[in-house]
This record gives C-alpha cells, sequence and structure tokens, in this order.
C-alpha cells in the first residue's frame, strides 16, 4: 500500500541528493574532467537512477517499505562514514570552508545535513510501516 509521506520524503531525498551531488561536483571536480571522476558521476547517477526507479516501483506495490527501511539505513550509514564520522576527508568543517562565499558554503552545509536528516526520517518511518505491516 503506497504511503504518500514517505513518497514526499523519498522525492525529497532524491531532491537532496542532486544538490549535494551538486556540491560535490562545484568541490571535488575539475574541468576538463578527469578520468578519475568518472567513477564518482557514474556512482552518483546509478544511484539516483535506483532511488527514482525503487520509487516508480513502490507506486506500483512492487516495492514496499522494508526496501525503504534497509535502502535509508544503508544510505545513512554511506553518508556518515563520508562525511560525520572521525575518518571523513569531507566533514561538515571542510565543506563549509570549500567556498570562498560563507552563504554557499553554509547552503552546502545545509544540504547535506537536510539530507542526511531525510534519510533518518525515511529509515524511521518506513521502518514504522514495515513493523506495521508485518503484525497485520
Amino acid at each position: 500500500m503506497r504511503d504518500k509521506k514517505l513518497e514526499v520524503l523519498i522525492s525529497l531525498a532524491a531532491l537532496l541528493l542532486v544538490a549535494h551531488t551538486i556540491d560535490h561536483v562545484a568541490r571535488d571536480l575539475r574541468w576538463p574532467l578527469t578520468p578519475e571522476a568518472i567513477p564518482f558521476l557514474a556512482a552518483t547517477l546509478a544511484i539516483l537512477a535506483i532511488v527514482l526507479g525503487a520509487l516508480a516501483l513502490y507506486r506500483r506495490g512492487r516495492l514496499g517499505a522494508r526496501f525503504w527501511t534497509i535502502f535509508g539505513a544503508l544510505s545513512v550509514t554511506v553518508g556518515w562514514l563520508g562525511h560525520f564520522s572521525p575518518f571523513s576527508e569531507q566533514p561538515p568543517q571542510y565543506i563549509f570552508h570549500a567556498y570562498q562565499s560563507a552563504a554557499v558554503g553554509g547552503l552546502a552545509v545545509a544540504a547535506l545535513f537536510g539530507l542526511m536528516a531525510t534519510l533518518i526520517a525515511i529509515t524511521v518511518y518506513a521502518g514504522m510501516l514495515w513493523a506495521r505491516g508485518q503484525r497485520a
């Protein structure tokens, strides 16, 4: 059964993923693109394709809350390891200071925090939906 709130959260996460990707491109990639940039861009496009494809399957009733709970938990883990762990090379402070403009740096950090908060909300909310479905 489709849940509109979950669909909105997933759509918001997809938009924030695009914003975070734009931040990575602005900070990390140089033009013309080097061969090292191709795996990053390919992985990002693959993740976005998975999210949009899974959202379409969810809307058709082919995927459920279990998928979004697991996918969300994995996404939060990757995001935490990439930006919040003690071993991260690009914590929020690095992102903020990578820009000459404090406003742009703040926007980039806000996109990261928004993405992480949305992924956590997806994981928790989808987990609740999944648990309710198992009891029924």
